[in-house]
């Protein structure tokens, strides 16, 4: 299993590695959208994860928002996994192009990458809604810049929005476009640790034209019948030995 991996990667010259939620559940952080992730929601807010962290309510019940946001979406302390230094290994060595994450927390910069493209954003990036004055995750999170949880601007005192995207809000049109780019110019494609079940950004896969499609994910999605190979593995364990294996076999 390793070594077919192996050698698709040693055969690759432009890698494309699009991941979801199941790459930083490695480092530790939890899948919002899992069934306990739902259930513990539930029982606190009396709502559903994809109801609180969409726009309207975001809009309309900020304080609420940024209680569940803090508590469930933010892991200052979270470190790159056996998967993101992989991965950043493979384009050191020239062989990956591109990570396109539908994570937000920024691990696979944190571990090296270069060219990630975040299509639903990142918590390391705050703008003031009235102002757009920048602000980071150190300052958003200080409760002595908040008022009833809300983190405050420093210049105006506006409200502060991540540079997430939320539900019922579009993705950037900029980000999308080089999503795109990358996955259609790439000879392989790698998916892992995504149901595949979040649109749009899973419709990126569309506009992969040709070459080898890698699939490592724990349980099935719709893409399993597509792929050219499937590893039902940790993700981290699985890059981790095939780029191992690719070092010792090109020393």
């Amino acid at each position: 299993m390793y070594e077919d991996l192996r050698k698709a990667i040693e055969n690759s010259s432009r890698i494309v590695f699009f991941g979801g939620a199941g790459v930083s559940t490695e480092s530790g952080i939890p899948d919002f959208r899992s069934e306990t992730g739902i259930y513990n929601t539930r029982s606190e807010y009396g709502r559903s994860p994809e109801e609180i962290i969409s726009l309207p309510f975001f809009d309309s019940n900020p304080g609420v928002f940024f209680d569940y946001y803090f508590k469930n979406l933010i892991y200052p302390d979270a470190a790159p996994n056996a998967a993101h230094l992989a991965l950043a290994r493979l384009e050191e060595r020239g062989k990956l192009s591109a990570v396109v994450t539908q994570n937000i927390d920024g691990l696979h910069q944190k571990a090296g990458s270069k060219n990630v493209i975040e299509v639903h954003g990142s918590v390391l990036r705050n703008y003031c809604m009235r102002c757009g004055a920048f602000h980071d995750l150190a300052y958003v999170t200080d409760p002595s810049n908040c008022k009833e949880k809300v983190p405050l601007c420093r210049e105006c005192k506006g409200t502060i929005k991540p540079d997430v995207v939320l539900y019922q809000e579009s993705l950037d049109p900029e980000v999308l476009a080089r999503a795109t780019d990358e996955i259609s110019k790439a000879d392989t494609l790698i998916v892992g640790g995504t149901s595949l079940a979040v649109y749009p950004a899973a419709g990126l896969l569309q506009y992969f034209r040709s070459g080898n499609i890698i699939l490592i994910n724990k349980s099935e999605t719709s893409l399993d019948s597509r792929a050219d190979l499937v590893v039902r593995d940790s993700i981290g364990a699985a890059l981790s030995a095939a780029v191992q294996k690719l070092r010792e076999t090109q020393a």
